[in-house]
């Protein structure tokens, strides 16, 4: 699926979840735009997943429903579905909430329980600081190898 800074990532993705799901999967969509970085949109990895010219090696977030926000789950759909976004590099975020939870030695994620529970004042800022430091991180020795 083809890299976009328009909305074709955004219907990609919204072609492969529940949509129960797309109201909230938008409003996260607005405010990573919100942010104002030139970002790339498109599906990666089976998430609706951003970067700075299609620079998929080192994507800034990556939106999550996971496997039962999928269209075809064949398990048991929980009654609250959690949306989760991830940024890459995580650990050189702000956080004084701390509102990411570890995922990795770099990467974090901000958990939304259930989709009422989006904040998109939250996702903004976060993405604008991920958008800010995305130089630092490529600079950092863990990618220079």
């Amino acid at each position: 699926m083809a890299a976009t800074a328009g909305s074709a990532g955004l219907s990609d993705y919204l072609a492969l979840i529940d949509p129960a799901l797309a109201p909230a999967v938008r409003k996260v969509h607005r405010a990573v735009r919100a942010a104002g970085a030139p970002l790339d949109a498109a599906v990666k990895w089976q998430m609706l997943t951003y970067a700075f010219k299609g620079d998929w090696r080192h994507w800034v977030c990556a939106l999550d429903v996971g496997r039962s926000g999928m269209k075809g789950f064949a398990g048991k759909v929980p009654p609250e579905r959690a949306l989760h976004l991830r940024f890459l590099y995580g650990v050189l975020l702000d956080d004084p909430g701390g509102r990411l939870r570890a995922g990795s030695s770099i990467l974090k994620t901000l958990d939304f329980p259930s989709p009422a529970e989006v904040d998109a004042a939250l996702v903004t800022a976060f993405v604008r600081d991920a958008a800010e430091r995305f130089e630092e991180f490529r600079a950092s020795a863990h990618w220079s190898r």
